[in-house]
């Protein structure tokens, strides 16, 4: 009964160990997996807001519709050119209206505003020279009142993304580290708890190799639970994230995603296998009084 007992404590406590261990792999291969992604997807990302950036070209008033649509086919023609949306007067006086919680041309008796077309860039085009260009070109036009687009913003994209870029290649850096250090040590603290089992088999005359294979191979085995469990969070992340935020098109970026799933997997098995190599070898080379 007693021994009864104490198996079943015995059982216990390892399958506690086994489960703390692979809880706090998953939980650092997750963390490193999200800095992975936004490292990898700091390109697609930077050209997502890039082109959200909008250049307005208000119309004259005077502007005849064949002027317009010739324009807006130039326009179109650009290879700089992402998407061309014509506004009238008429619509951009409802938004504005929406916008205040007020008809003002009711109270104004006329619409002060103009028909306008929004011009959206590709990325690679989206940087002060050009958009400037682009911009002088169409001012030249006599129908053209103004042309208008957030300098400001253009001009903080362009300072601020490599700079991102870079600190967010260092912190990824740095986390792959501590990622590592934890993980060695969440299996230092397993294979401590096991040390007069090494220690024991080794006096009875079992070889270093026999002693290591079962502990390597049993903690391989919870490496790649750990690995498919991070993929699992990763992937249901990714899924939340595409479903929140469909204009990134996260889930197309595929062979960022492989190079990611990959690492992470070559991560949790690689660490655990020769951290459990060398924390057994470090109990297996200790005097048995050292254990004690």
């Amino acid at each position: 009964m007693a021994n009864s007992f104490q198996d079943n404590y015995q059982k216990r406590r390892i399958l506690n160990n086994y489960f703390s261990v692979v809880i706090s792999i998953t939980v650092v291969l997750f963390f490193v997996g999200i800095l992975g992604l936004f490292l990898l997807n700091t390109k697609s990302l930077a050209s997502h807001f890039k082109e959200q950036i909008v250049m307005t070209v208000y119309l004259k008033d005077s502007a005849k519709d064949i002027e317009i649509t010739q324009m807006q086919k130039k326009i179109q023609l650009n290879s700089s050119t992402k998407r061309v949306q014509f506004k009238s007067k008429e619509e951009a006086a409802e938004d504005y209206a929406r916008d205040i919680g007020e008809d003002f041309v009711e109270f104004l008796g006329f619409n002060p505003l103009l028909n306008s077309i929004d011009i959206y860039f590709n990325a690679a085009y989206v940087n002060a020279l050009s958009l400037n260009q682009t911009k002088t070109e169409i001012e030249i036009s006599d129908f053209v009142a103004e042309v208008v687009y957030d300098q400001p913003l253009v001009t903080l994209l362009e300072k601020n993304i490599e700079r991102i870029s870079f600190v967010l290649l260092i912190s990824t850096a740095l986390f792959v580290v501590i990622a590592l250090l934890l993980i060695n040590s969440s299996i230092r603290l397993s294979i401590y708890s096991k040390r007069f089992v090494i220690k024991t088999m080794q006096l009875v005359g079992a070889t270093k190799s026999f002693i290591r294979r079962p502990f390597i191979l049993s903690h391989l085995s919870l490496g790649i639970i750990s690995s498919f469990l991070a993929l699992t969070a990763l992937n249901f992340l990714l899924w939340e994230v595409n479903k929140r935020f469909p204009e990134i098109e996260i889930m197309q970026q595929t062979s960022e995603l492989m190079i990611v799933f990959g690492s992470i997997l070559i991560l949790g098995i690689s660490v655990t296998g020769v951290s459990t190599f060398f924390a057994t070898q470090r109990y297996l080379n200790l005097k048995t009084d050292a254990v004690y």
